[in-house]
């Protein structure tokens, strides 16, 4: 089981996502160069139906950028939940903050909490308000 500690959640909250900007430039750049191919001759409608390719990869790579910035709204709100939790424990124990660690980066019903100083584990239970409660674990 993997453990993560307070430092590793807050430096990976961050996806790289430049492959698909570099896509998308791509794309826009051969729609625009194919328009501007097919202008300049009109009979020929094959630059046409490129510069159609072009901006549907472009319509593609823009739902699937949408998409990511959604899941990772999503996950930036779940894992700033997680962060005053590590804290809040930490304070509680007395220990330093890089001392405990946890196996999920979201705060989450069943997740262990892993004191390293201690030696101990303590499983989180929710219940339906999201209050917490630590159980000792092994």
């Amino acid at each position: 089981m993997n453990f993560y500690t307070i430092n590793y959640i807050q430096s990976h909250q961050n996806t790289d996502r430049t492959a698909l900007y570099i896509l998308m430039i791509v794309a826009a750049s051969a729609m625009i160069i194919f328009t501007i191919l097919y202008l300049r001759d009109r009979f020929n409608t094959r630059y046409r139906d490129l510069g159609i390719i072009a901006l549907l990869f472009l319509v593609l790579f823009a739902g699937t950028q949408y998409e990511k910035y959604i899941q990772n709204n999503e996950q930036k709100s779940k894992a700033a939940q997680i962060v005053p939790f590590i804290k809040s424990i930490a304070d509680d124990a007395n220990v330093k903050k890089s001392d405990v660690m946890v196996s999920s980066t979201t705060l989450q019903d069943g997740m262990i909490i892993r004191i390293d100083s201690k030696n101990e584990d303590y499983q989180l239970n929710l219940n339906v308000n999201c209050n917490n409660k630590l159980n000792t674990f092994g």
